[in-house]
């Protein structure tokens, strides 16, 4: 009796070794358990290349304006530069200028848009603007570039594009920045000079809208909202520039 009961407790003992050896080895719930994740640090791939200037090279010498979505805003005045390319003659000169004035005559005030300044340069125009919204901003910009290629190819006698890159367009927030770019664009002839170390020219330039001109068609619009009617004239007198003030903002 003794003998047959160490038997069956020696074939229990030897299921229950079985079992568990089964269960430690098979059961995978307890292997991850005990498992340790080892995380290996792989170098990422780069985007444009390792080298040193790899890339597509840029054609212009300036940089060009990104072709993002514009930054959306209402009722805005903002500080728009448009560059003509380099095939194109200077804008400065009569022939030029007299075809930009047609242009502008018949765009100054389209959509809502208006073109309250302008300054044209030997490459580039600067503009002060008003728009009531981006899309108007660029249907309006549009078209006024459009009558400025038209116009300025049918001088030249040439066909293609005229115009370097799309516009930039700075957006004005406070009535001290209004002045400030108001400044920079009326006197922007002045700028260059000194850049070159000229002698900075005395009065209005002929080729901007300060110039008093009263023969022709208006080629700039009255502004209208406050920034450029009330704000900018405010900070000018608290600037101690009230001439300038009744110079740029009384056409």
């Amino acid at each position: 009796m003794i003998g047959r009961t160490f038997i069956l407790w020696r074939r229990g003992q030897r299921s229950r070794d079985r079992r568990h050896a089964v269960t430690g080895v098979s059961d995978p719930t307890r292997t991850l358990r005990i498992m340790k994740a080892i995380q290996q640090e792989l170098p990422l791939p780069r985007w444009g290349g390792a080298r040193k200037g790899a890339g597509r090279k840029r054609k212009s010498p300036r940089k060009n304006v990104q072709h993002r979505p514009r930054k959306k805003f209402r009722q805005g005045a903002l500080h728009v530069t448009v560059r003509v390319r380099r095939e194109v003659w200077n804008l400065r000169t009569h022939r030029c200028f007299r075809a930009l004035k047609r242009a502008f005559a018949a765009g100054c005030e389209k959509f809502g848009y208006r073109l309250v300044q302008f300054s044209v340069q030997g490459n580039h125009i600067h503009m002060i603007v008003e728009a009531p919204d981006v899309v108007a901003l660029g249907r309006a910009m549009k078209g006024l570039e459009v009558r400025m290629a038209r116009s300025l190819n049918k001088v030249m006698s040439r066909r293609g594009p005229v115009f370097a890159d799309r516009y930039h367009v700075h957006l004005l927030r406070s009535p001290r920045e209004a002045l400030h770019a108001i400044r920079y664009v009326l006197d922007n002839w002045a700028i260059h000079g000194a850049r070159e170390k000229q002698i900075p020219p005395e009065g209005p330039d002929p080729r901007c809208s300060a110039w008093p001109d009263d023969q022709g068609p208006r080629l700039v619009a009255k502004a209208q909202w406050w920034l450029l009617c009330v704000g900018a004239h405010r900070a000018a007198c608290r600037l101690g520039t009230p001439k300038f003030a009744a110079r740029a903002l009384a056409i």
